[in-house]
């Protein structure tokens, strides 16, 4: 072979490694724990990307939810300080501040915890990326940190089978969950899949009851269930009263509750969102600018 043919090749060849090379995923940076408090999953490079600015409230704000509010904010508390705590699992009303709930607990828990001690740390994990979950844990277990991860709205589909990985990553794997790991979901099903779907297996399965245990079991998992339910007129009103006032808007007692109760009407419920939607249309109506 002549040296004119192997020059030719050589370059065919390093051009075929270069193209490979560029369709190769990027490798995913270590993670900066330093860098921020929160941070998002990116599952497809394995990578976390820090939020500088989380959208939350203040624990103070969240009302109607005090018995559910103090269970989580003990829980985190006691994983915070190394000691034993369980998953959570938030199911129930829509729009009652489940996720809020969640973020609002661990930016108190860190605001209150010892100057000495390491701050917790949040991430989030889309639905959709929940097979990625044993991934996220192999990469967070050996830091000095602590960590939340958190799913927001979970749950799973007649012909979703990623909820089996999830129960693996829980509790079920030869390793189990890490020591510095726990997880906190939100959902509106109290079991994470469809009635339906529960019913369905019930009615066909050769034995009924072992076919409604496996699907049932995943929430199982989570060692405290919260449930959430629809607020009363007083509560709505009270979450209304309790953002007026942490936002100074000026406007009379009196008047902000007949709004309130007309804007709830026109939305056909009572909840916690409802009363923030109608905080900021008050506020952009009075010109003023909600705090941070």
């Amino acid at each position: 072979m002549s040296e004119k043919t192997i020059e030719a090749l050589n370059q065919k060849l390093d051009r075929l490694i270069d193209v490979i090379s560029r369709m190769a995923p990027a490798r995913a940076d270590e993670p900066r724990f330093e860098e921020a408090d929160c941070f998002v999953w990116q599952a497809e490079s394995g990578s976390l990307m820090p939020v500088g600015k989380v959208n939350r409230v203040d624990l103070s704000l969240i009302h109607g939810v005090d018995r559910v509010r103090d269970i989580l904010t003990d829980n985190t508390r006691r994983f915070a300080a190394g000691l034993p705590a369980n998953n959570a699992l938030l199911w129930g009303a829509r729009g009652m501040g489940k996720s809020s709930l969640v973020k609002a607990v661990h930016a108190e828990v860190n605001r209150t915890r010892n100057k000495d001690a390491a701050p917790l740390k949040l991430i989030e994990i889309h639905r959709e990326d929940i097979e990625g979950l044993p991934r996220l844990m192999a990469l967070v277990k050996a830091d000095g940190h602590r960590f939340i991860l958190f799913c927001d709205d979970l749950s799973f589909d007649r012909d979703d089978t990623s909820y089996k990985s999830l129960k693996a990553a829980l509790e079920g794997g030869v390793e189990g969950r890490p020591d510095n790991v726990i997880l906190y979901a939100t959902s509106n099903r109290r079991h994470l899949l469809p009635r339906d779907m529960i019913e369905n297996e019930r009615s066909t399965a050769i034995n009924p009851s072992e076919a409604v245990e496996e699907k049932v079991s995943l929430s199982d998992r989570f060692g405290l269930w919260l449930g959430f339910h629809k607020c009363s007129q007083d509560e709505y009103l009270a979450m209304v009263e309790g953002y007026a006032h942490y936002h100074a808007l000026p406007i009379e007692a009196e008047t902000l509750r007949t709004e309130a109760l007309e804007w709830a009407t026109t939305r056909g419920s009572r909840s916690g969102r409802v009363a923030w939607q109608f905080i900021q249309d008050l506020a952009g109506r009075l010109g003023k600018n909600l705090r941070d």
